[in-house]
């Protein structure tokens, strides 16, 4: 029989063993594929220009990306290569015994890897593709595409990506088998699984001490965490992650010497069914594998992290793009180069764009207005005691930056073009309106306080204890601090800082309104080089910002969860396959002594239960506090966690490492039956 012929035979004699490992090899090539192809994706989609842009820029992160990922799984692939080696064994010493040499066996490894290899490509590149025609419509919906334009896509790009950088991985493998036959010895081989494990059991006092250091070393690194951005120590960040991981490593190894000890004393729990089998065979292999659990942990805990914070921040900038970006353009201009407050060159901004050709007639809708600021009213003036609390919430604030001042019919008008609520002051009487929560909390306490400030002069009072949510330019994301709304003739002209401008188009068409939109910027490029210094935001480029921003964010940390999530779920898997079929001759003994098949199954599940569980209950654990962490960094880009985005992140958890232990659990109860 040709080493060949012999490769494919004992595939199908091993394929349920190769389950696992198949699997995973599939997975991986699907996901690889699919987030690789969604460059060509986009090309065959009717998206604008700008989000198109934003599309090639998240292609070139997906790239670089994809180079980590390459090596998650190619370090997952060669340790899922060990245990198919420690299954076989036995095997490989027959084959030594009966003359087969080394050299050959390699061979005979080399066509088996090369077969697994090809098929798991074939399958994963197939419902890679067909999968990918999902992404399609995720992009497709993420930029508001065309989908009249809507085409069955095949990336070769991408396939030929895969087929590369999965057959580099597989070579990497086929050279780790050659160098693990040629170390192999046949008396090793034979009676491998004979070799009694040495445990090690530790001073449960010893475990209960360093449990309790780990779990108080934990809890503080828990608290510097939620607190590092808001007291702005990132440089604390290395020593803080360090600190959290070397306590996870002495939790579990705490646990794993003393949960023995705490069963045994629950005697009517220990002596159950076949609960002190279980328990011991959980302890025992629980001691050898502190390190796996430790970086499973961590990786679930990235996942987590990951996929919730992703989710979350695309919703809420999918949310913002509905909620915030309600005119067609903003202009915008500092009017601090006069002294008396007047146009840079006398000409307002509108008039500006009359004397080149866009007339008010263009417009279905304008509001000019004034920003005005007073050299007395500052962020340290208002907030005083309270500018420390209002600094840790907020980063950017500085002690001298002006406060906005807006006049209550400018204010008003903005109002009822936005669709928000209009303010009525009577007398010498103030309001404050914004849409940034952190720095608006701080407001809210001084506002409460009755807080006056002095404006042009005049001592104004709240009329309000509360900011009103409002809002006077047009921003992605709900970032205005607090601007304070005074009676017209508190401020004079002299005061203004800024001008501008917010104008919906009267063209109702989408081709009119590109095209009245591109003579607009062709006219402000040039006024900018006139020394006109009149800036502009459209709703069409902010909103691909935003959408390209979402989109970058919520594909590459889907695409880095995924795999961390496969890659922790198959480690468990396999040493648990490995653990099950190290344990075949202590299962048969149950039976020879008369136990219920059932119960066996029972003991089996509740074990393997158990290693999947203990690491994704401390990543969850510590997901809170990575939630709490993320939460200070998605409040600054006017984002927030949400419920839809927990339970999308626990459905991506629950279907992956679900499936997994649902595998494990049938593959093992298979090996255990001999």
């Amino acid at each position: 029989m040709t080493l060949s012929k012999l490769a494919v035979k004992n595939i199908r004699k091993s394929i349920k063993d190769y389950s696992i490992y198949f699997f995973t090899l599939v997975i991986g090539v699907i996901i690889f594929y699919v987030f690789n192809a969604i460059e060509s994706q986009s090309i065959a989609l009717s998206v604008s220009k700008r989000a198109y842009e934003s599309i090639e820029l998240m292609n070139q992160f997906l790239s670089t990306v994809s180079v980590f990922v390459a090596i998650v799984l190619g370090g997952l692939i060669i340790y899922a290569s060990r245990f198919l080696i420690k299954r076989r064994n036995k095997e490989f010493g027959v084959y030594l015994t009966l003359g087969m040499s080394k050299r050959r066996m390699s061979v005979m490894l080399f066509f088996e890897t090369l077969l697994i290899g090809v098929i798991s490509l074939a399958i994963g590149l197939v419902f890679g593709v067909m999968v990918s025609q999902l992404m399609s419509v995720m992009v497709a919906n993420a930029f508001e595409a065309d989908m009249s334009r809507f085409t069955f896509v095949f990336s070769p790009k991408a396939a030929l990506k895969t087929c590369i950088y999965f057959g580099i991985m597989y070579l990497i493998v086929m050279v780790f088998n050659t160098v693990s036959v040629g170390k192999c010895r046949l008396i090793e081989l034979l009676h491998g699984d004979k070799k009694s494990e040495k445990m090690r059991l530790r001073n449960p006092i010893v475990c209960a001490v360093i449990f309790l250091v780990s779990a108080a070393a934990l809890g503080f690194a828990y608290n510097r965490m939620i607190n590092i951005l808001k007291l702005n120590e990132v440089s604390q960040l290395g020593f803080i992650l360090l600190l959290g991981a070397l306590s996870t490593f002495f939790i579990f190894w705490s646990l794993s010497g003393m949960m023995l000890t705490l069963f045994k004393g629950m005697k009517g729990l220990y002596f159950r069914k076949l609960n002190s089998f279980t328990l011991r065979q959980f302890s025992y292999k629980a001691n050898t594998m502190v390190v796996s659990m430790t970086v499973i942990c961590l990786m679930l805990l990235l996942t987590i992290v990951l996929l919730g914070t992703a989710f979350s921040l695309s919703r809420s900038l999918n949310g913002n793009i509905r909620n915030l970006l309600k005119c067609d353009l903003y202009l915008y201009r500092g009017m601090e180069s006069t002294e008396s407050g007047e146009e840079p060159d006398g000409i307002g901004i509108l008039d500006k764009l009359s004397e080149n050709g866009i007339e008010a007639g263009n417009f279905s809708g304008v509001v000019n207005y004034y920003v005005y600021g007073d050299d007395a009213l500052t962020e340290k003036s208002y907030c005083g005691d309270y500018l420390e609390e209002l600094k840790k919430n907020y980063l950017f604030i500085r002690d001298e930056n002006l406060l906005m001042i807006v006049r209550e019919s400018d204010y008003n008008k903005i109002a009822e073009f936005f669709g928000t609520q209009k303010v009525q002051l009577d007398g010498d009487e103030y309001a404050i309106v914004g849409n940034f929560k952190p720095s608006l909390e701080v407001r809210d306490k001084l506002l409460k306080e009755n807080k006056s400030i002095i404006v042009g002069g005049r001592e104004l009072t709240p009329k309000y204890d509360h900011c009103l949510d409002g809002m006077i330019s047009m921003i992605g994301t709900p970032s205005e601090e607090g601007t304070y709304i005074v009676p017209d003739d508190t401020v004079d002209d002299g005061m203004r800082r800024y001008e501008r401008v917010l104008a919906n188009y009267k063209e109702t068409d989408t081709a009119g309104k590109a095209e009245l939109e591109q003579r607009i910027i062709d006219i402000l490029d040039v006024l900018w080089e006139k020394d006109a210094l009149i800036s502009y935001k459209t709703r069409e480029e902010m909103k691909a910002a935003s959408t390209g921003l979402a989109s970058m964010v919520t594909f590459i940390s889907m695409y880095v969860g995924i795999i961390f999530l496969i890659a922790s779920a198959a480690v468990l898997s396999l040493k648990e396959l490995s653990e099950s079929a190290d344990n075949v001759k202590r299962y048969a003994v149950l039976r020879r002594i008369g136990t219920d098949e059932n119960m066996i199954n029972g003991a089996l599940f509740k074990q393997i239960g158990m290693f999947f569980v203990f690491p994704m209950l401390l990543a969850c654990i510590h997901s809170v506090v990575g939630f709490k962490t993320a939460n200070v960094l998605l409040e600054s880009m006017g984002a927030k966690q949400t419920v839809f985005s927990l339970l999308s992140t626990a459905a991506v958890i629950i279907a992956v490492y679900g499936g997994y232990f649902v595998l494990t659990f049938l593959s093992s109860k298979r090996i255990i039956k001999g």
